[in-house]
């Protein structure tokens, strides 16, 4: 007879709640019940066939979270401001008064810092500011929470923030951060480490948790591409004015995000060596570099193809 108990994991089809959905089934110590729109999707049927319970449903439907909760333990929840833009907070709420309704027994929410309020009111990141609102209207609901708050992926090198090739021969990547320490983090390493927090509710029912799995200046980094790549990798610090003068989707909030974290967050080491405590398997940006080499070499590749055809 199973008497584990459940875990309802949202978001599992994408890169974090798929993280957390496959440490937890790893674990074997926890039921898993995943939420998704298409129980026939790809990622939903190999969850499914690793041994979670598929729950049809969606952040907006609050009866299917209702309906996905029914004898749940605790809940992963995750929201998508890139996906929703200003409908998050709403379904984040949502997921939060499903929560409390069903007597979840330990929400486990990510969440991130208030910019805003870094910043003395003077930069706006709205994907920042809007989860440290759920994180708030969570905290006065008194529900049984733990918060995560995961630093910059280091997947987004291949797809958000692609180095790019030089004139000498040379690539680089640039954004305003300057030269203070940005923290970064594998999406994948995030997974064991909420399981661990799930196996550990009297530790961690009320705390916030900051995921790393680096904390260097962006110069370090590239000289770790330069090393583990064979091809000069270089930083390149673009101003915030100027960078919101590229003027492509989101250029603002980003460039505001890089700017509030040069100027407000020097570094985040404490957050660091707990994340290690967590998840003694977490990678830093060089262990995950040399996991990925082929991934970034043939990136390279195709800007070398795409400079010779121009």
């Amino acid at each position: 007879m199973n008497n584990k108990q459940t875990i309802l994991v949202t978001g599992a089809t994408g890169a974090q709640g798929g993280s957390v959905a496959r440490a937890l089934l790893a674990s074997g110590k926890f039921n898993v019940r995943i939420l998704t729109r298409n129980p026939r999707s790809q990622n939903a049927r190999a969850l499914e066939n690793a041994g979670a319970q598929v729950a049809r449903g969606n952040l907006e439907n609050r009866q299917s979270l209702d309906r996905a909760m029914k004898d749940c333990y605790g809940v992963f929840g995750v929201t998508n401001f890139w996906e929703h833009y200003a409908d998050e907070f709403e379904q984040g709420k949502n997921l939060v008064d499903a929560a409390q309704q069903a007597g979840i027994r330990h929400l486990v929410l990510h969440t991130l810092p208030n910019y805003n309020k870094l910043s003395g009111g003077q930069l706006s990141v709205p994907h920042c500011d809007m989860k440290a609102a759920l994180k708030e209207y969570c905290k006065g609901l008194k529900l049984p929470a733990t918060f995560v708050e995961l630093a910059f992926y280091y997947e987004n090198f291949l797809s958000f923030f692609p180095l790019q090739k030089q004139e000498d021969g040379s690539f680089s990547f640039g954004f305003p951060q300057g030269d203070t320490k940005l923290a970064m983090v594998s999406v994948e390493d995030l997974g064991p480490l909420v399981a661990a927090i799930f196996d550990h509710p009297r530790e961690y029912i009320g705390r916030t948790v900051g995921v790393v799995g680096s904390d260097d200046t962006c110069a370090e980094y590239a000289a770790q591409m330069t090393e583990v790549l064979g091809k000069k990798v270089r930083y390149q610090y673009i101003p915030r004015e100027l960078y919101i003068a590229f003027g492509f989707p989101g250029a603002e909030e980003l460039a505001n995000m890089f700017e509030v974290q040069r100027l407000y967050i020097p570094e985040r080491q404490l957050d660091l060596i707990e994340s290690y405590g967590l998840n003694p398997r977490m990678q830093n940006f060089r262990t995950w570099l040399a996991a990925n080499r082929s991934a970034f070499l043939a990136m390279m590749d195709r800007e070398d193809e795409l400079a010779l055809a121009s």
